[in-house]
């Protein structure tokens, strides 16, 4: 066996995000799925007869959605008729019969209510004759954003705002954001009805709960408005949000307001199915291949990484002060970061940054961390995440507990070094946290 040497960490970090990022392709799950077949359209495990349907439309959102409809228009060939897709700022690529949109995230603006708008106006004329492929993928809940009634975007911003800052669960903002919107939480499913439809799903969501991926604009929402109003007091946010929220929650739980749909609602069962062409999963199962070829022994540490990033730095580098080497730690998932500070960062360099300060002070030699977001972008940066070693914290001539302390990663790599700058990659499956010991 080839051992790993110390001098190789760069190029065996290219390797194992290469990797990673190959295995989320959302084109091969799309050509795993999806196929047509004389007058046939199979996906998956279903079929349907294109001689019932007039039209063929793509929609979607998320931060995949312009390169999933790429991919699903060049197997769907003649038999698309059109379609529109709303994705983040700069994740465009060239299509043929889909329109794409672009909107913010993870904090939704103007442009994403507009995109909505023009969805919403896309699906409205939908028939019994029409079959429908619905592309969902990550970041869908900021860029499908249409406030309910009563509630402004200015309101939407301010309650993602406190969410995002408090370190709430994607459970747990999404069950707030359902609440206040017009199309997620099922809602969305009831506006495409009478339409066939189905969803193909690239998840960034533990578990591939898919109420939660996108705040489930076609999916029945087991979530209450008693639920958001829990999660808001639970993080001390409930008095400080806008007053419109406060409003519609007390409603909505008095049952004043409908709630969202649920899955007795017919719809669901008649017209609706849902089928997951990736996850974070594919991701971990690359990069254990990847990492075996280079020589390393790999331990999958957990396939449901969560909670604070900075603790997590600790939890993942307590499994490597006595492990032998060379060996690679593998992590998938999504860490919180609670704002304390007012630095920019994302999760995945905030983890980073917090494991450097993990090697240096448990002493842990001839090791590198390399913390991804598959997405290509870790919060509100340009980049996907960050990489440190055990020379990090000797090498750099400022102090990077302070940098932490001010929840300023994305400027503390910015002037150190370590940032990965690696653009948009077309996919969104969670991150994965890579511990390589040579």
């Amino acid at each position: 066996m080839t051992i790993p040497q110390w001098d190789m960490r760069h190029a065996h970090a290219q390797t194992l995000i290469a990797a990673a990022l190959t295995a989320a392709d959302p084109a091969n799950g799309l050509q795993r799925t999806l196929s047509t077949t004389n007058t046939y359209l199979n996906v998956g495990d279903l079929c349907y007869d294109l001689a019932n349907y007039d039209n063929v439309y793509l929609i979607g959102y998320g931060k995949a959605a312009a390169r999933m409809a790429q991919v699903s228009e060049a197997i769907l060939g003649d038999t698309l008729t059109s379609g529109l897709v709303i994705t983040k700022h700069q994740h465009s690529v060239p299509t043929t019969k889909t329109q794409i949109l672009e909107a913010s995230h993870p904090v939704p603006d103007a442009d994403s209510v507009s995109a909505s708008d023009a969805l919403l106006e896309f699906v409205a004329p939908f028939s019994k004759r029409d079959l429908v492929i619905v592309l969902v993928s990550g970041g869908g809940s900021a860029l499908l954003t249409k406030p309910a009634d009563g509630i402004s975007l200015e309101d939407l911003q301010s309650v993602t705002q406190a969410l995002l800052a408090c370190g709430a669960t994607i459970h747990e903002i999404n069950a707030v954001r359902k609440h206040l919107s017009a199309v997620k939480g099922g809602q969305l499913a009831a506006k495409i009805a009478p339409a066939t439809c189905v969803a193909l799903v690239l998840s960034d969501v533990l578990g591939n709960d898919l109420s939660v991926i996108a705040s489930g604009p076609t999916s029945p929402d087991p979530s209450t408005f008693a639920d958001a109003i829990g999660v808001l007091q639970h993080y001390g946010v409930w008095q400080t949000v806008p007053q419109s929220v406060r409003h519609r929650f007390t409603r909505g739980q008095a049952g004043e307001i409908a709630e969202t749909p649920k899955l007795s609602a017919g719809f669901f069962e008649h017209n609706m199915e849902h089928r997951i062409i990736g996850d974070n999963g594919l991701s971990i199962d690359a990069v254990q291949t990847a990492a075996e070829d280079l020589g390393f022994d790999v331990q999958v540490v957990t396939r449901m990484l969560d909670g604070e990033a900075r603790q997590q730095a600790q939890n993942l580098l307590a499994n490597a002060q006595t492990a032998s080497r060379p060996l690679c730690l593998i992590a998938g998932g999504e860490t919180t970061v609670t704002l304390r500070g007012t630095g920019k960062g994302g999760r995945n360099q905030e983890l980073a940054l917090a494991a450097a300060l993990a090697l240096d002070r448990l002493e842990i030699a001839r090791c590198q961390v390399i913390s991804l977001a598959t997405d290509g972008t870790d919060g509100p940066t340009d980049a996907a995440g960050a990489i440190v070693d055990s020379t990090t914290v000797q090498t750099a001539a400022v102090s990077l507990r302070a940098f932490l302390d001010n929840n300023d990663s994305y400027n503390c790599f910015s002037q150190i070094g370590g940032l990965l700058n690696i653009g948009p990659t077309g996919t969104n499956v969670n991150d994965v946290v890579m511990i390589c010991l040579y």
